[in-house]
């Protein structure tokens, strides 16, 4: 199935300005599609026949990792199904009628799950408490049953680059450890696997796509409403750095995919204890140690 045609939402820009900036989307689409299918091909994420569960919430992210993924249908070495799913949390003012006319147009299987979920989170947390766990392992569970219940062979979710590195640091400060978000995953209960094809794709790129496809973004109230949630002060943490030293966010992304257990200090992925001089080997420089 094709992805959607290109926008550009500017009409009154000169000839060679329009030329410069459908140069420029290209390029981000080719970029992004690249990324997305290297992701793929790096974590195994796809196999041939794989009915693939596109969890949609209504946000950029989530629109770019469909889009993406439908454009990488028509190349890919295998087969695939894509069924788009959204879960209706019954949150107040929840626009229901744009992402059933939204998929309309896409031609592909959806379906829009209906749980008040929205309710039971206000209900059981006090005021002022931070919902996102809570709204999180609701809405994992719903997913995970409906994708059990239409043989979805895998779930993907829309968390890209900086998701995983935000995450890296929200378990590092508030955690006391060292996991982020890894792009494939075996669920808790062991039935589901788990991929994150935008792994590899930044959110300034996926927020430009959004304005070129021109995607009917639907908002989150329930976590909108929360303006000093830790993951918002550690991505303007990140922000900062990026300011300061630009490419800082893309360095700590590769960190994570190259880990040296020997220099850390966790005897479950070290054996130190074992460690003796064979009497030929100088001592490393202190640098390393």
């Amino acid at each position: 199935m094709p992805s959607l045609p290109l926008t550009i939402k500017s009409v009154s820009e000169s000839a060679p300005d329009a030329r410069k900036s459908r140069y420029s989307a290209n390029k981000l689409i080719k970029r992004l599609r690249r990324q997305v299918g290297q992701a793929v091909t790096d974590y195994g994420m796809i196999a041939d026949g794989d009915r693939i569960m596109v969890c949609l919430s209504g946000g950029k992210d989530s629109y770019a990792m469909l889009d993406l993924l439908m454009g990488l249908q028509q190349s890919a070495p295998v087969d695939f199904e894509l069924v788009a799913v959204n879960l209706d949390q019954k949150q107040p003012g929840f626009p229901e009628h744009v992402l059933p006319e939204y998929l309309e147009s896409l031609g592909i299987e959806w379906h829009v799950i209906e749980k008040d979920t929205y309710s039971i989170v206000q209900r059981v947390l006090p005021e002022g408490k931070t919902t996102c766990g809570l709204c999180s392992r609701l809405r994992r569970g719903t997913l995970y049953e409906f994708a059990r219940q239409h043989g979805m062979t895998r779930i993907a979710l829309g968390h890209h680059l900086n998701d995983i590195v935000e995450t890296f640091f929200l378990n590092l400060f508030h955690g006391a450890a060292l996991k982020a978000m890894p792009p494939k995953l075996k669920s808790d209960c062991g039935r589901h696997i788990v991929i994150r094809p935008l792994a590899y794709c930044r959110e300034e790129d996926l927020a430009q796509l959004a304005e070129l496809r021109e995607y009917p973004i639907i908002p989150c109230n329930l976590c909108g409403s929360q303006p000093n949630l830790q993951r918002q002060q550690i991505k303007q943490m990140l922000n900062d750095w990026e300011r300061i030293q630009p490419g800082r966010t893309m360095s700590i992304f590769r960190a994570l995919g190259n880990i040296a257990p020997s220099q850390l200090c966790d005897r479950n992925l070290f054996d130190f204890a074992a460690l003796t001089n064979d009497g030929g080997a100088t001592d490393p420089p202190e640098s390393q140690t």
